[in-house]
């Protein structure tokens, strides 16, 4: 199978079903000389971990890391790292009869037809439990990131069509409620909405903000490898994200080119800008400033609520789906965005490194 391989410099390979014994990463191109144990990691498995309130699945997984390889005497050896997520609540058999039809929604049908033959056991590649990989590998690229004073914080923007009041705005309250919403009130309104949806068998979809502070300027291509675009797939690489944009996004197309404009000033000695339109990107590259962007998410396509589908046999059939899944995807993906986009940048700040002969001849000078 191809394309479980991310980044150039900073690569990742990720490994592993939903039903399957274990999944992980190898992590390959991470430095020498980084301080990391499985704690360090185990901190964000743990945010993206089943079973922690009544609006995610209730699989009940304990998602505990071993890393297996690249790490001595508690720092990074520079060699690959290896890290594995043992399974050990499958419940194969509440999968058994999806194996004769597709799931609305699903990857089911593509997956036949592309490969013709699927792990149909909890969605196999295709399920949300793969993100655990990338959830282990972005821990290290988080840890990479705060060694150069660079932040990450994602969050629920918005969960069935309820969006937070930014004057409400509270990041800590983020982790105080079941849907990573900085916004007591509008998490209230959520909770009941998504109760209104579970009790009918539905699930509702929303949409993730992510914000990068403290990110130096230049990083990024002009061209094919630019901050945005790698961003974008990053995100978009996501199971169940299906829209992205950054800075103002599609808002730009609305207004003309004097209000879009970021005018630049000086500040403190330094460049910098009257306003943020970009989202912290100019021509595929950081310009310094907080980059922000967002993505939606699609409801949960697993519901118990009876839909139409066809069986292998081409026969037009109704279903309603069985199993232990999560009524809305969007709070235990927060934590993802906040892995893919650690590693998105850690790849391009370790790429921009050759980017310039002077600071090539700086770097080896004796």
């Amino acid at each position: 199978m191809f394309g479980s391989t991310y980044g150039n410099t900073l690569k990742i390979s990720t490994w592993g079903e939903s039903h399957g014994k274990a999944l992980g990463v190898v992590v390959d191109g991470c430095p020498a000389g980084l301080s990391l144990c499985e704690e360090d990691i185990q901190i964000f498995l743990d945010r993206r971990k089943p079973g922690q309130s009544a609006f995610t699945t209730q699989r009940n997984e304990g998602d505990l890391v071993e890393i297996l390889s690249g790490v001595f005497e508690g720092k990074t050896t520079g060699t690959p790292i290896s890290l594995a997520v043992y399974n050990k609540t499958q419940r194969s058999a509440d999968y058994s009869e999806i194996a004769n039809y597709y799931r609305p929604g699903h990857a089911d049908y593509t997956f036949d037809e592309k490969f013709g033959f699927r792990d149909y056991r909890g969605g196999g590649r295709s399920s949300g439990r793969e993100t655990i990989g990338r959830v282990a590998a972005g821990a290290i690229a988080m840890k990479i990131l705060k060694e150069l004073g660079i932040n990450i914080t994602a969050y629920a923007k918005e969960i069935g069509g309820i969006g937070i009041d930014y004057d409400k705005f509270d990041i800590a309250e983020r982790d105080n409620n079941a849907f990573n919403m900085p916004d007591k009130e509008a998490a209230e309104k959520v909770k009941a909405f998504a109760e209104s949806k579970m009790s009918v068998g539905d699930s509702i979809g929303g949409v993730i903000e992510c914000r990068v502070t403290g990110m130096m300027t230049g990083i990024g291509n002009p061209t094919f490898e630019k901050l945005d675009a790698n961003l974008a797939k990053a995100i978009m690489s996501i199971g169940a994200v299906k829209g992205f944009e950054i800075g103002d996004g599609f808002e730009a197309a609305k207004v003309t080119g004097k209000y879009n404009n970021d005018e630049f000033v000086m500040k403190d000695g330094r460049v910098g800008k009257l306003t943020n339109h970009s989202g912290g990107v100019l021509g595929g590259i950081s310009d310094g400033d907080e980059i922000v962007f967002r993505a939606a998410v699609k409801p949960t396509p697993s519901i118990s609520a009876l839909q139409e589908t066809v069986n292998k046999q081409g026969e037009d059939i109704e279903v309603s789906i069985k199993g232990r899944h999560d009524p809305m995807i969007v709070p235990r993906a927060v934590v993802v965005f906040e892995a893919m986009t650690a590693l998105t940048l850690v790849d391009l700040i370790f790429d921009n490194m050759t980017a310039r002969m002077d600071r090539v001849k700086e770097f080896y000078r004796k």
